[in-house]
């Protein structure tokens, strides 16, 4: 698509809002079924793709992409009503006779700009909220993942009319197009350095940004935790879709007296969970591509290997990767790493981890395996992170009754169920001013009695 035929598209839209079409909540109710049927409707071929893509199994796919989009566009089906009426507040005395009340107003045409890792669930998540507020939408999906974004364009073409949710394809030539033009409003996950250029682009015409980003995400485990189950769950978010998560556990941060015994268990779950070989395991993905296959095993370094690290360049593959005896001046600690390489790092003191994890830049994501309840009001009291779980990892972005985002470094705002609704809705806030009384008071000439009734109202 050229720049003009990107203008052109932009305005088209806007036109198509400004008529009011995309109002009436019945039409938007209307736009979700379809897609909701679409994507159930183009199951095999949307597993297909991320099997192409990223090398993800038809259960991963469906588990982690597809099954959550059906969840969120089931979710605003289920509440887009209540969403999308107006809201009444109180009205203080000092306005007598009135009536106060928000009313939720979708922004207008929205940018929604996708990353390649789950590049079905987080192009078509955000565009259900997007489409349940009300808003017209250009979804622009990553260039790494074309199977993916080829359905993307196919099942969006087949239920909308572009003047109301369109595609673009293509690399940083069209993502630059994009960004010159007046948005009402960007929705954008990826990288800090992509989402620094988005926030730059957009406040030249002072749209609003969601900034879905990422960073290193500390997974915590103390001496009282539960071990085994520790390192289960640690394994299963570290090494999903190979680590290219931007939630997943970046390093262990490990007490000293239990961390032997942790990574002996983890290497256990690896090879329960993945097998000896890996490698040869079909429902094993890839990297995404050679660039970020290269620089994953730039981070290797071998005399610190415990276990894993080979690899298969033709395969894209590398196996789930352990190392220890790692501190924060080692390569692997200096960038997100978005790959399947565990660091484990090493602790004696709670309130040491919290000074470190709070000067580095805030994680999208913290986890904390432990047993002690005054440690877990520590942490998430004085830590500084998007969101997370206790004994668990990456499952808080599955739950479409809380919002999901980041903090500082890792991003601005947050969507998912209600909280997405808002994300993509401005609330308008409005008095209804009744005729039949006027009170006097604020009226020049002011009088003593007025000056009285002011003050006897506003106290």
């Amino acid at each position: 698509m050229t720049e003009h035929e990107m203008k052109e598209l932009v305005v088209r839209q806007r036109t198509y809002f400004e008529t009011g079409a995309t109002l009436p909540v019945n039409l938007r109710i209307t736009a979700l079924r379809k897609l909701y049927s679409a994507i159930s409707a183009n199951e095999n071929a949307i597993h297909d793709a991320l099997k192409k893509d990223l090398g993800k199994s038809g259960f991963e796919s469906y588990m982690c992409e597809t099954g959550l989009v059906l969840e969120e566009i089931s979710y605003m089906l289920k509440h887009i009503r209540q969403f999308a009426r107006e809201k009444r507040v109180h009205t203080p005395l000092s306005q007598f006779h009135s009536r106060s009340f928000q009313k939720p107003s979708p922004y207008g045409v929205v940018l929604i700009m996708s990353p390649w890792n789950y590049p079905f669930l987080l192009t078509l998540s955000p565009l259900a909220d997007a489409l349940a507020a009300g808003n017209t939408a250009i979804v622009k999906p990553s260039a790494y993942s074309p199977y993916t974004s080829a359905i993307l364009q196919k099942i969006l073409s087949q239920c909308f009319d572009p003047q109301y949710v369109a595609v673009v394809t293509g690399g940083r030539a069209e993502n630059a197009c994009l960004l010159r033009e007046h948005f009402d409003y960007i929705f954008f996950t990826g990288s800090q350095s992509v989402g620094k250029e988005v926030m730059r682009k957009a406040s030249e015409h002072l749209t609003p940004v969601t900034l879905e980003l990422g960073g290193k995400s500390p997974c915590i485990v103390d001496q009282t935790s539960n071990l085994k189950l520790a390192a289960k769950r640690i394994v299963f978010g570290k090494y999903l879709n190979c680590g290219q998560t931007c939630v997943a556990p970046d390093y262990v941060f490990c007490h000293r007296a239990v961390k032997d015994q942790l990574v002996k268990e983890i290497i256990k779950q690896i090879q329960k969970q993945y097998g000896k070989h890996p490698l040869r395991n079909p429902n094993y993905g890839k990297i995404i591509n050679k660039k970020h296959f290269d620089r994953i095993l730039g981070l290797i370094e071998a005399k610190k290997v415990v276990h894993g690290g080979a690899s298969d360049a033709n395969a894209l593959r590398i196996e789930p990767t352990v190392l220890d005896n790692v501190t924060f001046d080692d390569a692997v600690m200096q960038e997100e790493i978005f790959g399947p390489v565990m660091p484990v790092l090493t602790f004696d003191h709670l309130d040491d981890v919290i000074h470190i994890i709070n000067t580095h830049p805030h994680p999208l994501a913290l986890y904390f395996f432990t047993s002690d309840k005054a440690a877990v009001k520590k942490v998430t009291a004085r830590c500084g992170f998007g969101g997370g779980c206790i004994n668990d990892t990456i499952i808080h972005l599955a739950t479409t009754e809380m919002g999901f985002g980041g903090f500082g470094e890792s991003g601005m705002g947050a969507y998912h169920g209600k909280l997405g609704f808002d994300t993509f809705s401005h609330y308008k806030s409005i008095v209804d001013k009744k005729t039949w009384i006027d009170l006097p008071m604020r009226y020049q000439p002011y009088r003593r009695l007025h000056d009285k009734m002011v003050r006897f109202f506003l106290k």
